[in-house]
């Protein structure tokens, strides 16, 4: 039985760049990119599903665990609107360099160095965020088991990543790292990414219902992401809990 849904080799590819994680220029520049549309994504979900009024912290009393934090891109702005954030990594060097970045902006996060199936909770989470993870761990089926556990019932569950089709290769891979070096070589492993179907599959075994499925797109011209019907290479899904 699997016990670790933690990728050393994974990690240790994370924790040697851990210092660019605020860097805007830096190594995580795509993320720095995609940011803005994930938290607007994430934000107007959380607001519809649990219907809630629109001020200036919209998710007060709402519990979220970011699970692959990094250096906390998403933990921060939850916590700016108004969510308890919980945020975990299985790099030291990522938590690290999160927990100073939060001190230094005055946030209140909870940062801890371990992975979800190891994590200890007294009560679960209203929103769990999987955000560019699943395609860096061991085992997908354990991991996306184990976060299910830390889910509330009728809680949300938001996954992003990338699709396995031709085009996400060309594209993620041979385009991102190789061409435009946007990304280091060996970010990402092709074998590595999910079909949406095989996620909503698993998912279901975990009580889990589909209820939104978006493709992300990065269009050159604007020099920004925007939320798409086209899937085949970047994807943001929405599950509820039964």
């Amino acid at each position: 039985m699997k016990n670790n849904t933690i990728n050393k080799k994974e990690i240790e590819k994370f924790s040697k760049i851990a210092e660019e994680w605020w860097n805007p220029e830096g190594k995580f520049k795509p993320l720095h990119k995609f940011n803005p549309t994930r938290i607007s994504y994430i934000k107007e979900n959380i607001i519809e599903t649990f219907k809630i009024n629109q001020n200036k912290t919209p998710l007060k009393n709402i519990k979220v665990l970011d699970i692959g934090c990094g250096g906390g891109l998403l933990a921060e702005p939850m916590c700016r609107l108004g969510a308890e954030v919980t945020a975990i990594d299985a790099s030291e060097k990522n938590i690290n360099v999160a927990k100073l970045h939060s001190k230094k902006n005055d946030l209140k996060i909870n940062y801890i160095c371990t992975s979800p199936e190891k994590l200890q909770i007294k009560n679960k989470f209203d929103v769990i965020l999987n955000m560019e993870i699943v395609e860096h761990v061991e085992d997908v089926n354990f991991f996306l088991k184990s976060s299910s556990k830390l889910l509330k019932k009728n809680g949300i569950m938001f996954i992003a990543t990338l699709n396995k089709t031709l085009k996400s290769y060309i594209f993620a891979i041979v385009g991102a790292e190789y061409i435009l070096r946007w990304l280091p070589i060996g970010t990402h492993e092709w074998e590595k990414f999910v079909k949406p179907e095989e996620l909503i599959s698993i998912l279901k075994k975990n009580d889990l219902n589909i209820d939104r499925l978006d493709g992300m797109k990065f269009n050159m011209l604007t020099d920004s992401w925007t939320v798409s019907d086209d899937k085949s290479i970047n994807y943001i899904a929405k599950f509820i809990k039964n």
